[in-house]
């Protein structure tokens, strides 16, 4: 009987105070089964809407993975596909180099909804890191 591969996607997620005030929402999605990673990020103005964006994000990247990756990383000779794509869920590519390297993370099965319960340590994680100024690691 052949062995089944365990692809997860993992999902870091970062969150900071911009200068304007606005709540700066940085995700770095890594998708096992291809072998990509797609960094978006979103701006809200509360923390409330922040984590209730962050949720939607992650359904979107979740059950959006293939499209994502079809279009934007096999098919797309322009650069600006994956933009385009990403804006529909209202995020925007990330180009930044660098990813803190203390993330909230979420650790999920391809294609899975993500359950609330998921999101419970990862929203305190985040509510944390703003509280203290830098982003704590959350369970998964």
């Amino acid at each position: 009987m052949p062995v089944k591969a365990n692809h997860r996607n993992e999902y870091q997620c970062t969150i900071e105070v911009n200068q304007n005030g606005k709540y700066c929402v940085r995700v770095r999605a890594m998708f096992t089964r291809k072998g990509w990673t797609l960094p978006v990020y979103f701006l809200a103005s509360t923390f409330d809407r922040s984590m209730t964006k962050l949720e939607q994000t992650l359904q979107f990247l979740q059950q959006q993975e293939e499209r994502l990756w079809f279009w934007g990383v096999d098919r797309s000779d322009d650069p600006n596909f994956s933009a385009e794509l990403v804006q529909e869920a209202g995020l925007r590519l990330d180009r930044r180099a660098e990813f803190p390297r203390r993330s909230a993370n979420v650790t999920l099965s391809p294609e899975q909804r993500v359950p609330a319960v998921l999101l419970a340590p990862v929203r305190r994680g985040l509510a944390h890191s703003i509280d203290t100024g830098r982003v704590s690691v959350a369970g998964n």
